[in-house]
């Protein structure tokens, strides 16, 4: 399985290199950016400065870091390497006259090939393998060290090229793959957190578990003097039935206090389990 993500995110990124990026000369992130770059400067195709640039860099890391993850990493770095350039020779797309559909559809496919690579438990590119060490020798954490890794490249670009519009276009990109990798990493989920302050907690959670189906946990806390105990239910519901919690929850108690908060990621089951309703 880690396998199988790994093939699909890195042919995808080199969809996103080959068919968006690399025809408009935008600049995405991290040894692809890298390799678009020296591409550019060099007559050296861009898989080949991909692997110019990883190679080394994993050479520099290989003691931080397992023998599996290396070699998964060393695997996803070739094939996205050959897959960019054969692509590239072979295979034959009409012209994009629009920077904008390049932008967003060339962030898109690099988003989603880094993100599958990363749940295969690998790395696209030596430069997260770099900022991890970097991390481990300084106070900076590797998001800040990619980050300024990043906005290296999208100022060379800048300055060789002395144009203002292909920084923009590539801060673009980078925003649009940066998100699709959240996505793909933590998932959408549909879910919503919901934090209820009442006196009538313990009846409002039975109408809960009775008319939702929903089970949740219920908190003790006090106001901000000390002088008032208050009970609060914490429950996880789907976003298409707040509406009918809400009605539930003021149906009982009218100046009931709920609070709604985005659960941008969920793990396990929050219904109640058979048997126990």
């Amino acid at each position: 399985m880690r396998f199988l993500f790994i093939t699909a995110g890195s042919l995808l990124l080199a969809v996103g290199i080959a068919f968006f990026l690399l025809p408009a000369q935008i600049v995405t992130g991290g040894t692809p950016g890298m390799g678009i770059l020296l591409h550019l400067l060099f007559p050296v195709t861009v898989g080949v400065a991909m692997l110019l640039i990883n190679i080394p860099l994993i050479l520099i890391g290989i003691k931080f870091i397992d023998s599996g993850f290396a070699i998964r990493s060393v695997y996803s770095m070739i094939l996205t390497a050959l897959a960019v350039d054969l692509f590239g020779m072979y295979v034959a797309i009409p012209e994009i006259k629009s920077m904008l559909l390049s932008t967003l559809y060339g962030g898109i496919f690099a988003g989603i090939g880094v993100g599958l690579v990363l749940k295969g438990n690998a790395s696209a590119g030596g430069t997260t393998i770099v900022a991890k060490i970097i991390a481990n020798y300084s106070h900076f954490k590797p998001a800040q060290v990619l980050l300024f890794m990043d906005s290296l490249i999208i100022l060379s670009i800048g300055l060789i090229f002395q144009d203002m519009e292909k920084i923009l276009w590539s801060m673009i990109s980078i925003y649009v793959t940066a998100q699709v990798i959240d996505r793909i990493l933590s998932g959408r989920s549909s879910e919503k957190t919901i934090n209820i302050v009442s006196t009538k907690i313990n009846k409002i959670a039975q109408a809960i578990r009775a008319d939702m189906n929903r089970d949740g946990t219920i908190l003790t806390g006090e106001n901000l003097t000390g002088e008032h105990t208050k009970q609060i239910l914490f429950v996880v519901i789907d976003a298409r039935r707040i509406n009918k919690l809400k009605e539930l929850v003021l149906s009982i108690d009218k100046h009931a206090l709920m609070v709604t908060m985005e659960a941008s990621e969920m793990i396990g089951d929050s219904r109640i389990p058979r048997g126990l309703t």
